[in-house]
């Protein structure tokens, strides 16, 4: 399968890309390392729990972590002993691009389509990790969650995204892999594109959607269709 589409609206002006999972392989990363924290500090957390606490806010993080251990957990002890383990995992080994990540950008330079980072991560990171790969340099803006007042899936940093390339959001095609990021874009009224990485989008997120594609080689086949 290529692409799916759900719905169909108008040709995107512009294209707001999540980092984690879309523009880097490193979902993998973040799923191992939330696991490997949690259960270090004597929390037994699942394989299935540790992807649910993929591009969440603090909040949202917080909340997350009481429902599967319930009230005690800290989002800020465990989070940064997640940190950690997954800096010292990335100064050894770096960071891998997501495949099509530069033929899909090439496409946009050649079509004059602005595009833009939005990402739950800190500036600091996404200039560690994009530096190196030559990357930080194809976007026009780089948006953290960080400039925002409320994370993902709260709509902010995709309505900030879409402003600084001096668009509307329904005019912005977002890329997305997560459930929180798909909520997130969908709630700022993106036409919101799932790439799913470590997961599959149930039936209600599939609602959600403008459009699934399998890989960033579709992504690009679906923008010169649409």
């Amino acid at each position: 399968m290529a692409y799916v589409v759900y719905k169909k609206g108008e040709k995107a002006q512009g294209v707001l890309f999540d980092m984690d999972g879309i523009v880097l392989d490193t979902e993998k990363l973040y799923a191992r390392f939330w696991r490997e924290a949690a259960i270090g500090l004597g929390y037994p957390m699942t394989w299935e729990q540790a992807l649910g606490m993929r591009s969440l806010s603090r909040t949202a993080g917080q909340a997350k972590l009481e429902s599967y251990f319930g009230a005690g957990i800290s989002i800020e002890q465990v989070r940064a002993k997640r940190i950690e383990l997954m800096e010292r995992y990335i100064d050894a080994n770096g960071v891998e691009p997501k495949r099509g990540i530069f033929e899909l950008l090439d496409y946009l330079d050649e079509q004059g389509i602005p595009r833009a980072i939005t990402t739950s991560s800190p500036i600091e990171r996404v200039q560690k990790y994009l530096t190196p790969l030559g990357l930080l340099e194809r976007f026009d803006r780089i948006c953290t969650g960080y400039e925002v007042p409320k994370g993902k899936p709260e709509p902010d940093i995709y309505l900030y995204g879409a402003a600084c390339l001096g668009l509307a959001p329904q005019d912005c095609l977002a890329l997305e892999d997560s459930p929180a990021g798909v909520l997130s874009a969908y709630r700022a009224g993106c036409m919101t594109m799932m790439v799913p990485d470590m997961d599959q989008p149930d039936e209600e997120m599939k609602k959600l959607l403008y459009a699934q594609a399998d890989s960033l080689h579709d992504v690009m086949d679906f923008i010169k269709k649409d």
